[in-house]
């Protein structure tokens, strides 16, 4: 289902292997080994006060099961063994209360949390159909899944609506919307940029149009400069999206980057009509033309969304 979604996995851990192979009690030994760890009433804890959390935490039960804590701080150990510097936790808003625990447990690791660990913490999802919230329940057991929400909408529109919320923002997915084929779509309206790039390109092709060499002293008009502004600012919309962890930086470029194409595509003529002989002009606002189309491209491809070449 998650390869259908293009999300993969390079390791999936199970959390039976951490007891099975033994890792779990390699991590309690190495907890031990901070001095962090004593036993009281028969239960082994953590001293997870001394960092930050409200109290300490209990690793194994008096009757000698591992806690659900036991096993995070276990796989936190086991993890940062297999070579990962950096542990990224993806939470449930009412999962903040976990935050200190996470990083208390690195700090009785012998890490400093501010280095090793990152801590995300995503909001709730509402599902718009017909006009109306699609109700759910975990005590009544309805719930969507994620087979729901493509069947629904489609892979492409899925991933980029759900990208282009940041992480801790509340986001709606309007079924009804993301199923128009308007401007009103977010993602259609990027895919359509490109598809209107696309079938530009293959028209000079038919024509016999190449762009030869570029001469940029003819893109100076207004909405020209815009959009070479906006390709020019890429750049550093990639690196501040990786560097906060925040893809939906992306999205929102790709769409005003759309915006601006279209415009661009309103106010100036690309190719030629009629008999007219193709100029230096149009053959600079093909140059245009393709940039746009190969950063359209990359963007949606960084979200995992397609680029079509006809809509």
């Amino acid at each position: 289902m998650l390869a259908e979604f293009r999300t993969n996995f390079d390791v999936w851990f199970s959390e039976r292997s951490l007891h099975s192979s033994g890792a779990i009690d390699e991590a309690m030994a190495k907890l031990r080994g901070q001095g962090h760890v004593y036993e009281k009433e028969g239960a082994v804890w953590m001293r997870t006060s001394d960092f930050g959390d409200d109290k300490d935490r209990p690793l194994i039960k008096s009757d000698g099961e591992y806690t659900y804590f036991g096993s995070d701080a276990a796989y936190y150990v086991n993890k940062r063994s297999r070579g990962f510097d950096r542990c990224l936790y993806l939470l449930g808003a009412d999962h903040h209360g976990y935050i200190n625990r996470i990083k208390a447990i690195a700090s009785c690791a012998g890490d400093n949390p501010d280095e090793s660990v990152d801590v995300l913490i995503g909001q709730l999802v509402k599902v718009i159909q017909n006009g109306a919230e699609m109700k759910l329940s975990k005590r009544a057991g309805t719930i969507i899944t994620l087979r729901d929400v493509i069947d629904l909408v489609g892979v492409d529109a899925a991933r980029y609506q759900l990208t282009r919320f940041s992480t801790d923002s509340s986001m709606v997915l309007d079924v009804d919307l993301l199923t128009k084929k308007t401007n009103d779509n977010p993602v259609f309206y990027v895919q359509y940029a490109y598809a209107r790039i696309s079938s530009v390109l293959r028209n000079a092709a038919d024509l016999g149009v190449d762009r030869g060499e570029l001469d940029p002293s003819l893109l100076s008009e207004e909405k020209t400069n815009a959009l070479l502004g906006a390709l020019a600012e890429y750049p550093a919309v990639i690196a501040t999206a990786a560097e906060l962890r925040e893809p939906h930086r992306i999205a929102r470029y790709l769409e005003s980057l759309a915006g601006l194409y279209h415009r661009f595509y309103d106010s100036h003529r690309v190719l030629p009509q009629g008999d007219e002989e193709a100029t230096d002009t149009n053959r600079a606002r093909l140059w245009l033309c393709e940039a746009t189309r190969t950063v359209l491209a990359n963007g949606l491809g960084l979200l995992g969304v397609t680029a079509p070449e006809r809509m």
